[in-house]
C-alpha cells in the first residue's frame, strides 16, 4: 500500500525497531497481518533473541511494551484500567507496566534544563541537588531552594522524548486503521478513539506547563478551603520542558505507622479525600485522573494534599447526571436502572437485550445485602459491559479507574471505608442543586436562551421561505432505505386490487345483461374474465418473487 509505504519512509527506523522488538517476543503472524514482513525481514538479523517459552500471551505484551517505550507504556496503562475491553488475565498483567525507570546521568540532562532555565541552575538556586529524587520514563525530578528559602521540586523533561513520541504515535494511528479494517471483531473496542486518547494524554505530559496550568485548575475549585492543599506553581521558571513548584512536606497515604505516629487520623483523611474527590468529579466535572498513592499526602491537621497533574479527566454535565442515575440504582439495587444506563452509554452497538437483561439482575443481585466495594463494583460493572460485548466511552472509563484508585487508597486508609455511603453527602448536595428553584432556573434560563436564539433567526427563515415559494423553488427531498422496493409492492398490489375490481364490475355491470342471452353465454363470459384476472394476478404475483 503507497500509504504505509509512505509511513514506512517518514518512520522507518522507530517502525524497524518496533518490528524487531514484535519479532523478538514472537508475534510474527501480527506482523504479517499488519504487512510489515518486508521490514521484518530487513530487522530479522539483528532482532534480539528473547526466550518466549514460557511466557504467555500477556507476559510477552507486557514485556513488548516495555521494550517499546514510553509512548507503549502510556497505552499499556490506559488499556490495564480497561475491564470492559480486556480479561482480568489481561489486566493483571499490565497492571504490573510501570514509569519508572532508571535514571538519565546528570550530565545527560544539564544541557536542556540550562537552555529551559537560560542559564545554570545552580546559578538561579540557591541549593539544586544534581541527583534525582524520582525518575520516570517522561521526567526526572530534583530537588532545589529558592534564594527565599522556599524549597521546590524541578521536574524536567527527558530529552529527546518528542521525537520519538510523535513517530510513534503517527505510526499507531495508521495502525489503528489497518486494525480496524483487518480485525473486524476489535472494531467495537473503536481503537481509532483510544489511539486519540492516547494522543491527548501525551500532548498532555510533554508540556509541563499544561500541568501546572491543571494544578491552579483544581486548586481554584477549592479556593476558601485549608483541608485540600495543592502546590504552588513558579512561573518564573516553569516551560514546556521544565515545572518548577512547591516541595510539600507530607506523608504517603499508604504508610500507616507514620501516619499514627504523627498523630493523624486516617478515617478523617479518608473522609476528605474521597470529598475532594467527589467534588471534582460530581460536581465541577473536573478531576485528577491518576489518584494513585504516590500522588496523594496527608498534612498535620489532617488535610489532604494532591501533586503530579500531568493528567486531569473532564465530565460534561450529562455525563454527571448519568453518573448520579449509576449511582443511584447500583444504591437501590435497580437492575432496570442499570440497564439504561449502560444502553446509554453504549453508543450504536446492538446489544442483546435479554442477555444483557439477565446480566444487570445477576448484577444486582451480587452486589446486594453487603458493603459495597467501589472498586469492586465498577470493575463488576465494566466485566459485565464486556461480556455483553459493549465498550464504555473514553471519558467514563478514565474516571472509573480514577474511582477504583481513590478507592483503594481510602480502603488502606480506612479498611471499613464504604465509599457509597461516604458519597452520600455530595450525591445529595449535587441532586439538591440540580433540583433546587436555583437549579431550575438556571434550566429555564437555559432553555429561555436556546428558544430566544431559535427565534431570532425565525423572521428570516421565514422571509426565505415565502420568496423560494414565489419563485415555486422549493424542494424536499425525503430518503427512506428500501423505498424502491417497497414502491415497486405497492404498485403490484395496487394493480392486483384494480384487476379484482375490474372482474368484480364487469361481472356485476354486464351480469343482468348477459343474463337475457342466456344463462349459459353468462356463465362462460364470467369465467373467462375471471380465468383472465387470475391468471394476470398470479403473473404479477411471480414478478414480485422474482
Amino acid at each position: 500500500m503507497l500509504k504505509t509505504a509512505f509511513v514506512a519512509a517518514r518512520d522507518r527506523r522507530r517502525l524497524a525497531t518496533i518490528v524487531g522488538v514484535l519479532l523478538a517476543y514472537g508475534f510474527d503472524k501480527v506482523v504479517d497481518r499488519m504487512g510489515l514482513r518486508a521490514i521484518a525481514r530487513i530487522v530479522a538479523w539483528r532482532t534480539p533473541h528473547v526466550d518466549v517459552t514460557r511466557l504467555t500471551r500477556p507476559q510477552r505484551v507486557r514485556r513488548a511494551i516495555e521494550a517499546l517505550g514510553p509512548t507503549f507504556v502510556k497505552l499499556g496503562q490506559i488499556l490495564a484500567a480497561r475491564p470492559d475491553m480486556l480479561t482480568p488475565q489481561w489486566t493483571e498483567e499490565l497492571t504490573k507496566l510501570h514509569a519508572g525507570v532508571a535514571p538519565l546521568p546528570w550530565e545527560t540532562m544539564r544541557p536542556l534544563l540550562e537552555a529551559e532555565l537560560g542559564g545554570s541552575p545552580h546559578d538561579i538556586f540557591a541549593e539544586f541537588d544534581t541527583t534525582p529524587i524520582a525518575s520516570a520514563s517522561m521526567a526526572q525530578v530534583y530537588r532545589a531552594k529558592l534564594d527565599t528559602g522556599e524549597e521546590v521540586v524541578v521536574k524536567v523533561l527527558r530529552p529527546g522524548l518528542q521525537k520519538v513520541i510523535e513517530a510513534d504515535l503517527r505510526l499507531m494511528s495508521h495502525g489503528t486503521r489497518i486494525v480496524e479494517q483487518e480485525w473486524k471483531e476489535l472494531a467495537r473496542y473503536r481503537p481509532q478513539e483510544q489511539m486519540r486518547h492516547l494522543a491527548q494524554a501525551l500532548a498532555g505530559e510533554l508540556d509541563l506547563a499544561n500541568e501546572g496550568r491543571n494544578c491552579e485548575l483544581l486548586a481554584a475549585l477549592f479556593e476558601g478551603r485549608d483541608d485540600i492543599v495543592f502546590p504552588k506553581i513558579y512561573w518564573e521558571w516553569t516551560t514546556e520542558k521544565v515545572l518548577v513548584q512547591e516541595f510539600i512536606h507530607g506523608i504517603f497515604l499508604t504508610h500507616q505507622e507514620s501516619l499514627e505516629a504523627a498523630g493523624l487520623d486516617r478515617v478523617v483523611l479518608a473522609q476528605r479525600g474521597t470529598d475532594a474527590f467527589l467534588q471534582m468529579a460530581l460536581v465541577e466535572g473536573t478531576f485528577h485522573a491518576d489518584p494513585h498513592p504516590g500522588n496523594i499526602l496527608a498534612l498535620p491537621g489532617n488535610r489532604i494534599a494532591l501533586i503530579d497533574f500531568g493528567a486531569i479527566g473532564r465530565l460534561t454535565q450529562k455525563r454527571r447526571n448519568q453518573l448520579l442515575m449509576l449511582i443511584g440504582a447500583m444504591l437501590n439495587q435497580d437492575a432496570d436502572g442499570l440497564m439504561a444506563v449502560l444502553l446509554d452509554w453504549s453508543g450504536a452497538s446492538s446489544p442483546d437485550l435479554t442477555r444483557l437483561e439477565a446480566s444487570s439482575q445477576a448484577f444486582v443481585h451480587q452486589h446486594t445485602g453487603k458493603v459495597l466495594n467501589l472498586g469492586l463494583v465498577l470493575t463488576d460493572f465494566m466485566t459485565m459491559a464486556r461480556e455483553n460485548d459493549l465498550a464504555m466511552p473514553t471519558d467514563l472509563a478514565i474516571l472509573f479507574k480514577s474511582l477504583v484508585l481513590a478507592d483503594g487508597v481510602m480502603r488502606q486508609l480506612d479498611p471499613n471505608f464504604d465509599l457509597f455511603t461516604a458519597a452520600g453527602p455530595t450525591v445529595q448536595q449535587t441532586m439538591q442543586a440540580k433540583f433546587s428553584m436555583a437549579g431550575l432556573k438556571a434550566k429555564l434560563e437555559a432553555v429561555g436562551a436556546g428558544l430566544f436564539g431559535a427565534a431570532s433567526e425565525l423572521p428570516t427563515l421565514i422571509h426565505l421561505l415565502l420568496v423560494r415559494m414565489k419563485q415555486g423553488k422549493i424542494t424536499v427531498e425525503i430518503e427512506i432505505k428500501g423505498l424502491d422496493k417497497m414502491t415497486r409492492a405497492l404498485e403490484r398490489a395496487a394493480a392486483r386490487v384494480a384487476i379484482a375490481l375490474v372482474v368484480a364490475a364487469f361481472t356485476f355491470t354486464l351480469a343482468p345483461r348477459l343474463l337475457n342471452l342466456g344463462q349459459s353465454v353468462f356463465v362462460g363470459v364470467t369465467v373467462v374474465v375471471c380465468l383472465i384476472g387470475i391468471g394476470w394476478i398470479t403473473l404479477l404475483s411471480r414478478n414480485k418473487m422474482h
